[in-house]
């Protein structure tokens, strides 16, 4: 397969028990979808190639002969040459540097399962941010995530020592990568990696950087065994980046964000429906099927409330803090399974297992664990009202009958919102399309100049909401972004959108105008969205439509192949 062939050693029968010995293997690996190479042409700089490895879940098979499960963690050590101005980067805690021969040594000192083995090279320069924390970009790039992070991460790592104990790893660095890496960060340990794109977005970046910091406890410290269970590093993870928010952000903040998440969850449950067994928090896994097409919001969200409901049982969360340090000093270093938390869970709180509450009707954790749809119990959010509260108001006002525009556009100035108010705002309307023309020609004539100032994550929401509103007005803003973005964050979405829609051939011009701008991988993805419903593709006229008049090659039928689609802006998480 892609993921390479099954090594199969057969061992002396004279090795004794507990005796040690080594394995040489010597291998070349070709391409693989661990390993993504990118032309100069494919970076920020346009100057040098680049490459980064993505292991998670299931790829570094093809990087590397490796045990390649989460049940599995060693140490490693690795070599690596590269010619003189490539800088060359692991997820390592030691490394040196031999510059007469251009060679890289690389030691991590700790065990760590294979998907947590991570390369990147390019052309990258770092500056200090923090007594701990460094961080590598282009050059062109550094100026801003130095501006971005300076400071911030040592904050952030105090506050998670302060709630789980002390930080393992030495040194928490961040590679931005270019816009191609595949999803939104990774939580390599001592060297998170990042999509660049996300820069321009400070709450989503502040977010996202939590959230692999959290890991470095949660998923990289103590591991889930099997990739069934999936939740016990992205829930308990997504629950330590809450409590470290809202000691350094407030909880109206952090019950914002949640609130933003828990619309994602639901809306991905509107689309897969209630008995759908990806909903569970252990999923099987079928013989064939990669891990990583079993991570959804289910995994982060649903894990989430069930960790949340657990903290609520022990009645302050400072208990429950207490009980998830000695739960990493149990464990750390290992990989376990949902029972070996349970179990510690009610060992640690003997109360609480003398009343059973392990079988409380309705909220037993085997059903937690095991019965499809929502969570059991979701969080109350009331502290997060002085934010939410608006949002809902918006929305009510753009949406009841009849329409009083005026009251509408003088009641809020989007401006001074939050990122996350916004965005959820507008995720609410994108639910809600198609919208009435009048709501969507005022709506557009109220905020369409106000959000082209505004970050992508903004942008995008609203650009859907033209798409799929047929609002043609606004197209060429749809082509204008389109045409400045290399990332499956930012295209993939409106690409669905564009083809579930009457705009296909619209979607069809632009992607051949854009296509030589993005990675062959991306490139290949849209292409299948794009061929749907198409035999043969159409030929475009290329004259058709114009950077600033969207008038429009429309075909006559809606593809009814991508109906019903789950939107990348639906599932699109970090790891």
């Amino acid at each position: 397969t892609d993921y390479g062939s099954s090594l199969t050693v057969s061992l002396p029968a004279a090795l004794q028990p507990h005796q040690p010995f080594q394995i040489i293997v010597r291998y070349t690996t070709a391409d693989g979808p661990a390993i993504w190479w990118l032309d100069p042409e494919l970076t920020y700089g346009n100057a040098k190639p680049f490459v980064f490895t993505q292991g998670h879940s299931v790829c570094n098979r093809s990087f590397f002969p490796c045990f390649d499960t989460p049940a599995v963690k060693c140490t490693y050590s690795a070599t690596v040459k590269a010619p003189a101005g490539i800088q060359v980067l692991m997820s390592a805690t030691q490394s040196t540097y031999l510059e007469e021969e251009g060679v890289y040594q690389f030691y991590m000192e700790y065990p760590v399962p294979a998907y947590l083995v991570a390369l990147v090279a390019g052309d990258l320069i770092h500056a200090d941010i923090g007594p701990r924390s460094r961080v590598w970009a282009e050059p062109c790039l550094l100026p801003t995530a130095i501006s971005k992070l300076s400071g911030m991460v040592e904050r952030w790592l105090t506050a998670a020592e302060s709630l789980y104990g002390p930080y393992i790893w030495g040194r928490y660095d961040i590679v931005f990568l270019p816009p191609s890496f595949p999803i939104v960060a990774m939580e390599n340990p001592c060297l998170t990696f990042i999509i660049s794109s996300i820069l321009e977005s400070d709450e989503f970046l502040i977010i996202d950087v939590i959230h692999e910091v959290a890991h470095s406890w949660f998923g990289n410290a103590v591991t889930n065994a099997t990739w069934e269970e999936m939740w016990l590093s992205e829930g308990l993870a997504t629950y330590a980046q809450r409590r470290i928010t809202t000691e350094t952000y407030g909880a109206a903040f952090t019950c914002l964000e949640t609130a933003f998440r828990l619309d994602a969850l639901h809306r991905q449950m509107k689309l897969l429906g209630e008995d759908n067994p990806v909903s569970k928090l252990q999923v099987k896994l079928e013989p064939g099927v990669n891990p990583s097409n079993l991570m959804n919001l289910f995994t982060y969200e649903k894990g989430y409330c069930f960790v949340y409901y657990l903290s609520q049982l022990c009645g302050d969360p400072r208990h429950f803090d207490s009980f998830l340090r000695a739960y990493i000093e149990k464990y750390k270093f290992t990989s376990v399974v949902a029972q070996d938390l349970l179990d510690s869970f009610l060992n640690f709180f003997p109360e609480l297992k003398e009343q059973c509450v392990e079988s409380k009707a309705g909220l037993e954790f085997e059903r937690w664990l095991n019965a499809t749809g929502p969570p059991l119990a979701e969080p109350d959010l009331s502290q997060g009202s002085s934010l939410t509260r608006p949002v809902e108001t918006l929305f009510k006002l753009w949406t009841t009958e009849p329409l009083d525009s005026l009251a509408a556009a003088s009641s809020v100035d989007l401006t001074k919102w939050r990122t996350f108010q916004t965005v959820l705002f507008l995720d609410r309307l994108l639910d809600g399309s198609p919208l009435p023309h009048e709501v969507i020609k005022k709506l557009s004539e109220c905020y369409s100049s106000q959000l082209d100032s505004m970050n992508a994550e903004i942008r995008i929401r609203w650009l859907q909401i033209v798409v799929r509103n047929d609002y043609y007005p606004d197209l060429y803003k749809v082509r204008r972004f389109l045409e400045n973005q290399m990332s499956r964050m930012y295209t993939i979405p409106l690409y669905e959108d564009l083809c579930t829609g009457t705009l296909k051939s619209f979607a069809l011009e632009i992607f051949y105008q854009t296509q030589n701008q993005l990675h062959p991988n991306l490139r290949k993805t849209i292409q299948q969205i794009l061929s749907q419903g198409l035999n043969p593709l159409p030929a475009i006229d290329t004259t058709a439509v114009t950077t600033e008049t969207p008038a429009m090659v429309l075909e006559d039928k809606v593809s009814e192949a991508t109906n019903g689609a789950i939107s990348l802006r639906d599932v699109n998480v970090s790891a």
